[in-house]
């Protein structure tokens, strides 16, 4: 049994001479930084991306492996999409913290930058969360998308309707929404 299998695990104290803040922070590119400099170190940052929680009583970001946590900022999403499985009926996201689930288009929303916002691990601890899609698996949904076809309805909010972006699964479309703040 890990300590943070404990019910009060995260309302321990931190270690005496320390504290529960930290300078790590989650860019808007999916990188992390401690105290100005990026952490280069692939076995730490891909640890770091696995360990991405939410504190349960503040709902603030935090990291922890299950022996300890600590707070983090998270310049945009916490999560990011680095890549995309297309399968006949599905698309599959694979996550910045390695793990893979199954696209739904209809929560994914269009940021101002153009960049896919999704809505993932809505049954994880702390969920659900936001993933940004990164160039790369934006740039893979090409064969699925469908331009002219589908209104953005939700469109009201920056000024008119405009076409959205829209995907074609499984023989059926889904057009992305614009994002508002917050997720979805």
């Amino acid at each position: 049994m890990k300590p943070g299998d404990h019910p009060e695990f995260f309302r321990f104290p931190a270690p005496e001479g320390r504290s529960r803040e930290s300078t790590i922070r989650l860019d808007s590119a999916g990188r992390f930084w401690h105290d100005g400099r990026q952490v280069d170190h692939a076995g730490l940052a891909a640890a770091f991306h696995s360990w991405i929680a939410r504190h349960p009583d503040d709902g603030r970001y935090i990291l922890t492996n299950g022996y300890d946590w600590s707070y983090f900022t998270v310049d945009d999403a916490p999560y990011f999409v680095r890549a995309v499985r297309i399968e006949p009926q599905r698309l599959v996201l694979l996550l910045s913290d390695g793990t893979e689930e199954s696209w739904e288009p209809e929560r994914t929303r269009a940021g101002l930058d153009g960049a896919l916002y999704a809505v993932v691990k809505r049954q994880g601890v702390g969920g659900p969360f936001e993933a940004k899609f990164t160039q790369h698996a934006q740039a893979s949904l090409a064969p699925v998308l469908v331009e002219g076809e589908g209104q953005n309805e939700a469109a009201g909010a920056e000024g008119g309707a405009e076409t959205a972006p829209t995907v074609r699964i499984g023989g059926r479309l889904h057009a992305i929404a614009p994002k508002t703040a917050g997720f979805g």
